[in-house]
């Protein structure tokens, strides 16, 4: 099953979200079906994970954006169940500290890059400053809107460096995200998620589908492209997220280091 090219975002396409349909499965109509595709999938990152540790040429980086309750979370911890927890790092990016905020809004993204061998996951991201900053006029339009630029370079400056970028935008419904937020009101188990705050941007839907179509459109490139998965079934979006990955790894065409000489003299006494 290839997905990459059927939800990659072409470099100088024009996204429109009501375009793509947060329901679509790819043909798949049952959870089972996915769930197997998935098992196989977490295997398969696991034995990609430990040759990319081993020929240490290549860092991956996983960029995760989504709209409040789009999955984010639950993507980390069903895609990346299988691997090594000592070969990658989440990082979620909230309110940058006073610290970040006295730098380019870049610092502390660069500082989180993951190294060569490595696997880093952003849980939001550098995106958030053509984002929320956007949405919320954190800063003039004349800033905000150079930054799309910024971004660009910074990623081009790491994929020459050696680092694999992919770029998962989690896309659900307005009616889902609220069946969402129901049940986290609803379920015990769940009401610790519950954020007033995450409420009140719903009111800025629209505003926020307008920053993502722009993001999605001037910064997807051929070093480092997005892709729109369709997340209101939360089985198909583990696979394809999954599923891109794995084919994403499997093109770097990885190889273990040659041993060492005179491996065949040494002696075990």
């Amino acid at each position: 099953m290839k997905l990459a090219k059927q939800l990659i975002v072409k470099p100088g396409q024009k996204v429109k979200l009501s375009k793509h349909d947060p329901d679509f499965t790819a043909g798949l109509k049952k959870k089972k079906d996915a769930e197997k595709h998935l098992a196989r999938n977490i295997a398969r990152l696991d034995e990609l994970q430990y040759l990319l540790y081993a020929e240490d040429k290549h860092a991956l980086l996983i960029v995760l954006q989504a709209i409040d309750a789009g999955g984010k979370d639950g993507t980390i911890r069903h895609v990346m169940s299988g691997i090594n927890p000592q070969g990658c790092r989440v990082t979620s990016f909230k309110v940058p500290s006073a610290e970040e905020a006295d730098h380019d809004f870049l610092w502390r993204i660069h500082k989180a890059v993951p190294p060569k061998g490595e696997i880093g996951i952003f849980n939001r991201s550098h995106y958030e400053e053509v984002l929320v900053v956007r949405v919320h006029g954190l800063v003039p339009k004349s800033v905000w809107s150079e930054r799309y630029d910024h971004i660009n370079r910074f990623e081009e400056n790491l994929a020459h460096s050696g680092v694999t970028i992919l770029k998962f935008f989690l896309h659900i419904s307005k009616d889902e995200q609220k069946a969402r937020f129901q049940d986290r009101l609803d379920d015990p188990d769940k009401n610790w998620k519950v954020s007033p705050a995450d409420f009140a941007e719903r009111k800025h839907w629209d505003d926020y589908m307008a920053a993502f179509e722009d993001a999605l459109s001037r910064c997807s490139t051929k070093h480092a492209p997005w892709f729109i998965i369709p997340a209101n079934h939360k089985w198909f979006r583990n696979l394809a997220v999954s599923q891109i990955i794995v084919e994403t790894l499997e093109g770097l065409k990885m190889k273990f280091p040659p041993p060492p000489p005179n491996l065949a003299e040494i002696v075990l006494e």
